[in-house]
């Protein structure tokens, strides 16, 4: 997979994570990695967005942006308050290109969910996949709620005819009670989507050398990890 579109079920949900986990296996395999992060929304001129967390935890990734708009809102709405011209599909599709020239990973970080817009067409991040070409992973919660929201993403993705390559837990808790432990096999059931890794909760916060270690431990070798998720499910049922 050349080129991987993050996405979530919503905001704050651990996808900047996801994507530096993505990003520190392939740069362990060798592997030359841009990220991308089309709109970002609610930081400032000079302070670190999305891309740069990613760079910071990760390891020496190439970091991109396409527009940044100081409101935490979503990315239509936000270039509309601060009279700035919002990010169409086109404009991710090619930069990524060009990114993808020279790099063996394009890492593509959507804001929010899918079907946050993107400008005032009512483009999204999906139009971005499907004019890439590109698979779309989808990034969860682990708790109760997830459930809705995942399959409604999955059922979107394939409606558009977009490939996903599965789902991740952007945040498994140390302590996972009862919804979390029974999601670990009703995600995979209501979304027909296998699990390919679960993020534990705080990984973010880690040294970024003790992330880059232990971030194979969280993906599947689909993605370029060791992770395992019948083991993973054994010892949820156990927790």
């Amino acid at each position: 997979m050349p080129v991987i579109v993050v996405t979530g079920t919503g905001t704050e949900i651990g996808k900047t994570v996801v994507t530096a986990a993505l990003a520190a296996c392939a740069l362990a395999a060798g592997r030359s990695v841009a990220v991308l992060k089309p709109a970002q929304t609610g930081v400032t001129a000079h302070e670190p967005g999305d891309a740069a967390e990613v760079a910071r935890l990760a390891g020496p990734v190439t970091q991109a942006e396409l527009a940044r708009y100081p409101d935490p809102l979503a990315p239509n709405t936000a270039a509309r308050r601060a009279g700035l011209p919002p990010i169409g599909p086109e404009h991710v599709a090619e930069a990524v290109g060009k990114l993808a020239a020279e790099h063996d990973l394009v890492l593509v970080e959507g804001a929010g969910g899918l079907l946050v817009r993107l400008d005032d067409r009512g483009a999204t991040i999906a139009d971005a996949a499907r004019l890439l070409g590109a698979p779309v992973l989808v990034v969860t919660a682990a708790g109760l709620g997830t459930l809705n929201a995942t399959e409604l993403t999955a059922r979107e993705l394939r409606r558009r005819g977009l490939d996903c390559p599965g789902v991740v837990v952007g945040s498994w808790p140390d302590r996972p009670g009862l919804a979390e432990r029974c999601n670990v096999a009703d995600l995979p059931a209501v979304t027909g989507l296998p699990l390919l890794g679960a993020v534990p909760q705080g990984a973010g916060t880690l040294h970024p050398a003790g992330f880059r270690t232990a971030a194979a431990d969280w993906l599947a070798p689909l993605l370029g990890g060791r992770w395992d998720a019948e083991s993973f499910a054994r010892r949820a049922e156990t927790a």
